[in-house]
């Protein structure tokens, strides 16, 4: 695969842009923005930076579509954030008609390319999307299960004080507050993570996790990027080089886990046909009671956007 194209020059698509030409996996990065000067200029910038940083990844911006032709992969970061005054159902609204808009624009100019959504709400929005792109589920999920998971293993990395490079945790359900993280499933170089951390300590790291978007646009007065950005470029990586590599993914469901006709966030394995296996892990029933309810949360939005 040689081309990926980025779409939303934003701090998040010009993340995924950058992070992309760093790794050195593909030939050409397109970034895509209505603002064409905008993707234009980001996209220069990090063309600039590869003679310091050892890069040979082309970089273009624009605000052409034609541009993307024959994309063999699409990032989609495009969407507005919740204003103040917004319902939930105005975001959703306008958000949904930006990713279909978008998804119709690329299919133009590339068949059958993988989809990856990362715009926001994310669970509804990769269901806008398999909806407006007609293609196969296995080609169109979104990405947020690695970015909770990167938050919940470097939370515990500061209270353990050690690498987040030992840490390895499975994170499921929807993006939010209802997302299921897995203590029993997560382990520091092999040794369980509940040897290690005490209860109480371990569930104030769980509930610190599912309010980890919150916390950055406290801080910060905006979303996080870096983190999303990396963690796109992350899963665009493994399907480039066919890693195989398993992430929770938001991901269409045909039964597993009891569910159906949803997308929510799963253990996959993602290759160079995208999802080529849904992941079914043996969860308890405190575990599955967790990742219904987050489905339920999940369900509730997706019918929002269905009745528009």
């Amino acid at each position: 695969m040689s081309k990926v194209t980025v779409i939303g020059a934003g701090n998040v698509g010009a993340t995924v842009a950058n992070v992309l030409a760093h790794k050195d996996i593909v030939n050409e990065v397109v970034l895509v923005d209505i603002v064409g000067d905008l993707a234009r200029g980001k996209a220069l910038d990090t063309w600039q930076q590869a003679p310091i940083d050892n890069y040979s990844t082309r970089l273009i911006g624009t605000s052409d579509y034609k541009d993307t032709k024959n994309s063999d992969i699409i990032v989609i970061t495009a969407g507005i954030p919740r204003k103040p005054g917004m319902s939930r159902d105005d975001l959703i609204s306008t958000n949904a008609n930006i990713v279909t808009s978008v998804v119709k624009s690329v299919l133009e100019h590339s068949k059958n390319p993988i989809i990856i959504v990362v715009s926001n709400p994310l669970d509804v929005m990769t269901y806008a999307a398999f909806k407006a792109a007609g293609l196969k589920s296995t080609r169109v999920f979104g990405m947020a299960g690695i970015l909770d998971t990167a938050r919940y293993r470097a939370f515990l990395a500061s209270e353990l004080n050690v690498s987040p490079k030992d840490i390895q945790a499975i994170l499921m359900g929807g993006h939010g507050d209802t997302m299921v993280p897995l203590p029993r499933y997560t382990t520091v170089s092999g040794i369980p993570v509940t040897e290690l951390v005490k209860p109480k300590v371990l569930d104030a790291i769980v509930e610190r996790t599912k309010a980890g978007g919150g916390e950055l646009v406290k801080l910060m007065g905006t979303s996080a990027w870096y983190a999303p950005g990396a963690a796109a470029a992350q899963m665009v990586e493994s399907i480039v080089k066919n890693e195989n590599r398993i992430y929770p993914v938001c991901a269409q469901l045909n039964g597993q886990y009891g569910l159906k006709d949803i997308f929510v966030g799963v253990p996959v394995k993602l290759g160079k046909n995208g999802i080529e296996k849904i992941i079914e892990l043996k969860l308890n029933k405190a575990e599955t009671k967790l990742l219904h309810e987050s489905a339920a949360a999940v369900k509730e939005v997706m019918e929002v956007f269905d009745k528009m």
